[in-house]
């Protein structure tokens, strides 16, 4: 079956709760989405959000990626070439991972659209359902605690609260959460590169009866040597984000000592769930616990790191609620959140409509 046509546009979302991380606020939120038609009229839809700050890529150029002309080596392929196809796309575009997202999304809801079956079937199931976290940007102690309370009676059953700005306040915040929930809520923290090693280590042992899950990506992208100089028991609550763009990222951090105990794996930062599940992979093979996370993105790609997660064996954590705040989605459907808990609807591909 061959791939007829591609479309390709953006749109912004927009975030009805703006919230600020160690590095930026937060207000809209800009997508590329990519729709794959084939022969006998099936579609695949894809959606790219870049970090710009993160991996580089801004959404201009993930657009510039995502033209008629870059594109028209898709048009009349075989989707059942599926992983060559891939393969190509990931030498053509190798700056522009949102871009790559985008295309491995689409192309892998056609094709198993084309067969019949969830993604998530296709790449193997081995979790069914799943709590995800909910994230409350940094904020002072009453309104971390008010929000906290809101998600709560949503049903929501973790939180991750992002620090960075101010360790006493960071500490304080974790001391109170558990003070007037106690164990309602699982506790993740990310400090988006914020603090240097010794706030790290006086964190983790300040929080350490607190019972937090796991510390996402504390100190710079590129001090991995710095990571490797923690002790071993908090480099073990640690999540490489930034520090893990890439196979070869996850290659290099698990070298001995290795530098973390968890990967935090983003479909727009490797470029699609063909290279999220080779991080998988590495994590699988040398017991690192895995922690799939998102921008603020549509449904579409939500969905897509969904099906991965599932279907990765050493899935601990997953962190996809991306898309609970946008203002508006170009498709409905997709997975099924009840109470916190994260599920794969049974329709075939992603299982998305458009309604845009």
């Amino acid at each position: 079956m061959k791939i007829k046509s591609l479309k390709i546009w953006q749109t912004d979302l927009g975030n009805t709760k703006p919230y600020t991380i160690a590095f930026k606020t937060v207000d809209e939120v800009l997508n590329a989405f990519v729709e794959v038609t084939l022969d006998n009229g099936m579609t695949g839809i894809g959606a790219g959000n870049p970090s710009e700050y993160v991996t580089g890529e801004h959404l201009d150029q993930t657009m510039a990626s995502l033209t008629e002309s870059n594109l028209s080596f898709l048009v009349g392929r075989d989707i059942r070439e599926i992983n060559q196809l891939i393969f190509e796309i990931t030498q053509k575009f190798p700056k522009t991972p949102a871009a790559r997202a985008a295309l491995d999304i689409a192309l892998h809801d056609a094709f198993t659209k084309f067969l019949g079956v969830p993604l998530v079937k296709y790449l193997g199931q081995k979790i069914h359902t799943m709590p995800t976290s909910n994230t409350i940007g940094i904020k002072n102690v009453t309104e971390t605690l008010k929000e906290a309370e809101e998600y709560g009676k949503l049903g929501f059953k973790a939180l991750k609260v992002k620090t960075g700005k101010e360790l006493e306040e960071d500490i304080e915040r974790i001391v109170k959460l558990r003070e007037k929930f106690g164990k309602k809520f699982f506790i993740r923290v990310d400090a988006n590169q914020g603090y240097t090693s010794a706030q790290t280590i006086a964190f983790y042992n300040r929080t350490k009866s607190l019972d937090v899950e796991l510390i996402e990506q504390p100190l710079p992208a590129k001090a991995v040597a710095d990571i490797r100089q923690l002790p071993e028991e908090v480099r073990e609550k640690i999540a490489a984000d930034e520090s893990l763009l890439s196979p070869k990222d996850a290659l290099e951090l698990v070298k001995p000592p290795r530098a973390v105990g968890i990967f935090n794996i983003k479909l727009m930062k490797c470029g699609g769930v063909r290279e999220g599940l080779k991080i998988a992979e590495i994590g699988f093979h040398e017991g690192i616990d895995l922690f799939w996370g998102c921008n603020d993105e549509s449904i579409i790609s939500i969905t897509a790191a969904l099906h991965a997660a599932f279907a990765s064996a050493n899935t601990k954590y997953i962190d996809l609620d991306g898309s609970l705040d946008l203002a508006r989605d170009i498709v409905k459907g997709g997975f099924v959140l009840k109470d916190g808990m994260m599920t794969c609807s049974d329709k075939p591909g992603l299982g998305v409509e458009r309604v845009a």
